[in-house]
């Protein structure tokens, strides 16, 4: 019998959950969403006791309801092999990923900034970016000469750079125009092939979040 697919349990955008599809688009894993867009949706989830800290992104895979991002980013990224090939490995991958979800949260929750707050919070992601954080990649990449992060292979760390990196790029364009070896970097992941189809359109790969986005996250879990 056929292992049934992930089930994505999540507003119909961005957010927290695009990781997670990003992480299970590159593994090769085809997935299944079911939007929450009402409040009632989301009591529905809380009172069936679906939701292990009454809070989403939850995913259904493997006879397992998984909430917390990171821990289901961990799942994922274990079971399909991109969680280094040692403790060692694992570690690095997991400081990266970590460092750089520090950054993609400000991403997340810019569309719900006040407007005059969402110019002002772009520079300081754009100043974030460039002294914090790419800094750290690029001298990783430059150190090692290799295409990936960490251990020579595709990991957790590679992925959730590129999605921060082309989420970044969205709203400045050249952010990556001091950092020639995250620009490669950013050109070779794009065209693993599993990475690459999910770049195109028809993937399930969310719009950057919009007006309808915002207030729907707004309606279902704000009191």
């Amino acid at each position: 019998m056929m292992a049934t697919k992930p089930k994505l349990h999540y507003p119909n955008g961005r957010g927290r959950m695009e990781s997670v599809r990003w992480v299970l688009a590159a593994a090769g894993v085809e997935f299944d969403e079911d939007f929450l867009e009402t409040k009632e949706q989301l009591q529905k989830l809380q009172d069936g006791n679906h939701l292990l800290f009454q809070q989403v992104p939850m995913v259904e895979i493997d006879g397992m309801k998984l909430v917390q991002t990171r821990s289901i980013l961990h799942y994922i990224a274990d079971k399909h092999h991109l969680f280094g090939k040692d403790l060692k490995e694992r570690t690095l991958i997991d400081m990266y990923v970590e460092g750089t979800l520090d950054l993609l949260e400000l991403i997340i929750m810019h569309p719900f900034l006040k407007p005059d707050d969402q110019q002002k919070e772009v520079v300081n992601m754009a100043q974030k970016a460039i002294i914090r954080y790419f800094p750290v990649f690029e001298k990783v990449l430059r150190g090692h000469g290799q295409r990936f992060l960490v251990g020579n292979q595709l990991s957790l760390a590679d992925i959730i750079l590129l999605q921060t990196i082309l989420a970044l790029e969205e709203k400045i364009p050249n952010i990556l125009s001091a950092f020639p070896h995250l620009q490669e970097f950013t050109v070779k992941i794009s065209n693993i092939p599993t990475i690459k189809k999910f770049l195109e359109p028809g993937s399930k790969r969310k719009p950057p979040p919009d007006d309808i986005y915002v207030r729907t996250v707004y309606n279902i879990f704000m009191p």
